[in-house]
């Protein structure tokens, strides 16, 4: 009886620990979309204080200039100086965290 729980939990930790690889290979070269999210914030402090923000969790695929690009879809709005909101849409390369387009939305 000892034998068969010892293999039981060697398969186990074998079938686990492939599972974990397998999604670490299939993430890899990835940013997590809240990461994603923090740097957006981080890039556009400039345009005031950031009241809310979204961030959709699934990539897409954005094609500019011969180039294609998965991206993460989200959107931020801040509050300027003169106390006036703006809400903004962008999309960032989930590799990178590089903001490949950023469109304020009109009232």
């Amino acid at each position: 009886m000892g034998w068969k729980r010892f293999a039981a939990g060697v398969g186990a930790g074998v079938a686990v620990t492939l599972l974990a690889k397998s999604q670490l290979e299939k993430n890899q070269g990835k940013l997590s979309p809240e990461k994603a999210l923090k740097m957006v914030k981080w890039k556009t402090d400039h345009l005031g204080t950031i009241d809310g923000s979204w961030v959709h969790m699934i990539t897409e695929e954005f094609k500019q200039d011969n180039l294609t690009y998965n991206v993460y879809r989200g959107g931020i709005t801040c509050t300027d100086d003169s106390g006036k909101m703006s809400a903004y849409e962008f999309l960032v390369d989930a590799a990178t965290g590089t903001i490949l387009k950023l469109n304020k939305q009109e009232d």
